[in-house]
């Protein structure tokens, strides 16, 4: 017995160093895992040339097993496969099954799907009946390659039976793992919302568990992020990502993450970046033999090179190169991707023939299968015109309709040109019905970016203006179809909103004492990060707005004796349509980027002026830079102002992205004019069709803390409309106010107002008991009729791509607010009560809000009020 206890107590040391390993492994940090399998090795007497004895052959081969996989992990892909081939050898009868899954497990992890595949269908059913730990881990990791080869529904089942095997026998780190690849299935399937409803549980999880996991959660999250367009939160996500493989050096899921800031850079067009990023990526994949993703990363740095514009026929003949060797690999999505970007190169290079023939191998409107992949620009062929006809990542699917409408418009086919952006328009649309949150319906328009280009190229190259019109509309501001749900309920969102309107009442007293704490604004930004992923995970409620038609919008105008000027910038180049008197005008203006200028140094200039008295030099400065930077936009968009002036009474302006801060009523020529700015026609139209908002219920005065006025200014409202309910000094507090807003056919405010740039849903009207939040405005049942901010700024928003916006003022327009009054810049307090004053008169005695305000506002050169919505 004597002699045996040395074996037991050696063996015992040896299995408890290898299930510190798994630990290791599961918790996501392979060099500690690989150090205590080498040290457990040792003590059994292996190295790379001594041979224990054979009565360890079964410990040495999970070892061996293990190591290999940690080896791997930090880029040592072929040790670890010489690892795997020793473990094999060594394996007892019945035990080979656990290589086979681990050779599958590195296969994977290369992309190398069909090996990893084969692998594991090997270990599966020969772990049935063995152990159950085992089996979840094969089938954990096969669901891994069914969601990699898009085999989404298989992919759920083998991740739910694993969930079920592991919870059933004590493994809750494989059943959590299991949890995180169910809810990519959703990713997979378009629902972002229940995906990132899924990774929240996860996360809760993983800090329990394993929080080594976590870099790989948030991997996963940056990679939702960008199916919905928020690149800059996918980036900030991704950073702190990548910090942490660094870290553990799991170099494979590093090399991932860098091709997702690729894709980050690429989407948000910094399209240098996302080719050095991109090749980055490529290095690090091929260091670790990952054939599969390095070619994936060198398909980014082409799609980044196209879009630089950088020898497009050498883009082609590389792209049609990667699509056939994605092919060989049986790698249908990117092997299609690989072939529309060579299509798109080759209309860039100008080497696709021109006809009017339909596309070889299918329909006008559809793709089919003909062409060499690999086909060089100088042969004139379309590699791959029709590669899959329906199907696959909404990625893929957007290029497929990118790429085919260009090929449509470089061989004169107009018409098909424009039916392939519609339907890829189409697609987004869909995706963007089963999203809940503001961030998220604002942010996807991204994704269709350089299809809704494209569609206006198209439109404006001999179309109609009527034709232009419908483009328009049918590219820009397409959230404010959709009326967001209500913000979540739930005690966590609740517990963060109260302590971030608390924190911000300490910060507000903290800044009027003149101390700062910068600990407290790190707690409120991480608060409102809470705040916001809560309200990514709301679903769509399906509900949207049909499109304007232009008769519809024209019969309305004309009823009010209005014109539209829609304002365009395509290309770089400034457009406007006027719509006025049954007519559509085109006018084709100047470069967008001065006028853009004029309006960002215009905006610094009146927020310069009020508030503070200026030296008389520096005043004079400011008020000529005023005069100066109002007349270069307003020479700009003289023909158009000019047209629609001279046939209406007054105008619906719908601006576009920088012009959106411009205080339109201040331009030489309109000052007095009514004039109503819209996100779109779509949304003046449906502002004016939603009724009068004094029909019925009691208008509400709120006066804010610290502003000298707005007590004084809300009791002198209060004679202009008797029956309102005033909330002022401590009445005045957020959930009081809100109380009072839901439904409201009218509410002012004279309260500070401030624009959060940098977190536009956190932008807010300061109250008495603290901040009143954009955000906080989607638990109304009922949008309030007509709003009034006498505050600062927050008429101003963030322009998203196809114009889109977000700020306090857009906030409520999504609501359904009809019309809301709003400055764009700072205001001094002065001139906002006396305006204030004369445009409730006015409205009291019957005028229309913009006619009011534009009367209120005519001698007033400081006003930068907008009327926003119907008017």
């Amino acid at each position: 017995m004597r002699d045996h206890e040395p074996v037991t107590e050696l063996r015992e040391r040896v299995e408890r160093l290898h299930r510190l390993s798994v630990e290791a492994t599961d918790d996501g940090r392979p060099a500690l895992a690989a150090r205590r399998l080498r040290q457990g090795l040792r003590l059994l007497g292996w190295d790379a040339v001594t041979t224990p004895e054979e009565h360890h052959d079964g410990l040495l081969a999970r070892l061996l097993t293990s190591l290999a996989h940690a080896e791997a992990e930090q880029g040592r892909t072929m040790l670890g496969m010489e690892l795997l081939d020793e473990a094999q050898r060594r394996a007892p009868d019945g035990e080979e099954a656990i290589v086979h899954a681990q050779r599958g497990l590195l296969h994977l992890r290369l992309g190398s799907n069909a090996e990893a595949l084969r692998e594991l269908d090997i270990a599966a059913p020969r772990l049935l009946g063995g152990d159950p730990v085992e089996l979840a881990r094969v089938l954990l990791n096969r669901s891994v390659i069914r969601l990699m080869t898009g085999s989404v529904r298989q992919a759920r089942d083998d991740a739910r039976r694993s969930a079920q095997l592991a919870q059933a026998h004590g493994h809750s780190v494989i059943a959590a793992k299991a949890l995180h690849n169910d809810g990519y299935c959703d990713l997979l399937l378009g629902d972002v919302p229940a995906a990132l409803g899924v990774f929240a549980r996860v996360e809760e999880l993983y800090r329990d568990l394993n929080p080594g996991f976590l870099p790989v959660l948030a991997l996963d999250r940056a990679r939702a992020l960008l199916a919905v367009g928020l690149t800059d939160e996918a980036g900030r996500t991704l950073d702190r990502a990548a910090d942490g493989f660094r870290r553990q050096r799991l170099m494979q899921d590093y090399a991932e993450a860098e091709l997702a800031r690729a894709q980050c850079a690429l989407d948000a067009g910094r399209h240098d970046e996302a080719r050095d990023r991109a090749r980055q990526a490529e290095t690090h994949f091929r260091r670790r033999g990952s054939t599969a993703w390095a070619l994936r990363a060198a398909l980014m740095r082409l799609r980044a090179e196209l879009a630089l514009g950088k020898a497009p026929g050498s883009v082609a003949r590389r792209a049609g190169d990667l699509a056939a060797r994605f092919a060989e690999l049986d790698m249908r999505d990117d092997a299609e991707m690989a072939r529309l970007v060579a299509i798109r190169a080759l209309v860039a290079a100008g080497t696709v023939p021109a006809t009017t023939a339909k596309p070889r191998g299918g329909r006008s409107d559809e793709a089919g299968s003909g062409g060499t992949p690999g086909s060089g620009p100088g042969s004139g062929d379309v590699p791959g015109t029709v590669v899959r006809a329906r199907g696959g990542p909404l990625g893929v699917r957007l290029m497929r309709q990118l790429a085919e409408a260009e090929l449509a418009g470089a061989q004169g086919r107009r018409g098909p040109a424009l039916r392939k952006v519609r339907s890829g328009l189409a697609l987004i649309d869909s995706h963007r019905g089963r999203l809940g949150s503001l961030d998220m319906l604002t942010g996807v328009a991204a994704l269709g970016a350089d299809l809704a280009a494209h569609g206006l190229r198209a439109a404006l190259d001999g179309g109609p203006p009527r034709q232009v019109f419908a483009w328009s509309e049918r590219c820009r501001a397409q959230a404010f179809r959709y009326r967001p749900p209500r913000a979540p309920q739930d005690r966590q969102t609740a517990e963060a909103l109260a302590e971030l309107r608390q924190l911000a009442q300490r910060m507000h007293t903290d800044e009027a004492a003149g101390r700062r704490r910068p600990a407290l604004r790190r707690r409120c930004l991480e608060l409102e990060q809470v705040i916001r992923e809560r309200g990514w995970q709301l679903p769509g409620v399906g509900e949207r707005l049909a499109p304007a038609p232009a008769p519809d919008v024209e019969a309305a105008l004309a009823e009010d004796d209005l014109a539209l000027v829609s304002l365009l910038n395509v290309d770089g180049a400034l457009l406007a349509l006027v719509l006025v008197r049954g007519r559509c005008h085109l006018h084709r203006l100047s470069a967008y980027e001065p006028v853009a200028e004029a309006a960002r140094r215009l905006a610094g200039d009146l927020n310069a002026q009020a508030g503070r008295a200026l030296r008389p030099a520096l005043k004079e400065v400011i008020e000529a830079s005023v005069r100066r930077q109002l007349g270069v936009i307003a020479g700009a968009l003289e023909a158009p102002l000019r047209q629609a002036l001279s046939r209406a009474r007054g105008i619906v302006l719908v601006p576009t992205m920088g012009l959106s801060a411009v205080p339109w009523g201040l331009l030489p020529g309109l000052t007095g004019t009514p004039l109503v700015v819209a996100p779109s026609a779509l949304v003046w139209l449906a502002a004016r069709r939603a009724g009068d908002p004094y029909d019925g219920g009691p208008p509400v005065l709120v006066a804010g803390p610290d502003l000298e006025h707005a007590e004084r200014e809300v009791e002198r409202l209060g004679v202009v409309h008797p029956k309102a309910l005033r909330l002022s000094g401590e009445r005045a507090t957020v959930s009081a106010t809100l109380a009072a807003l839901d439904g409201a056919p009218f509410a002012h405010f004279a309260v500070h107002g401030h624009h959060e740039r940098e977190n536009v849903l956190f932008s807010r009207l300061d109250l008495a008991d603290g901040p009143l939040m954009a955000h906080d405005l989607q638990s109304l049942h009922r949008a309030p009729g007509h709003v009034v901010l006498s505050a600062c700024d927050v008429g101003q928003a963030v322009v998203r791509p196809g114009d889109e916006l977000l700020g306090f003022t857009a906030a409520l327009l999504h609501l359904g607010t009809s019309t809301v009054v709003s400055s764009i810049t700072r205001v001094p307090d002065q001139v906002a009560e006396r305006v204030m004053l004369a445009y409730h008169q006015g409205v009291a005695d019957g005028a229309r809000p913009a006619d009011a305000l534009a009367t209120a506002s005519a001698a007033e050169p400081a006003a930068t009020f907008v009327c926003f919505g119907a008017g």
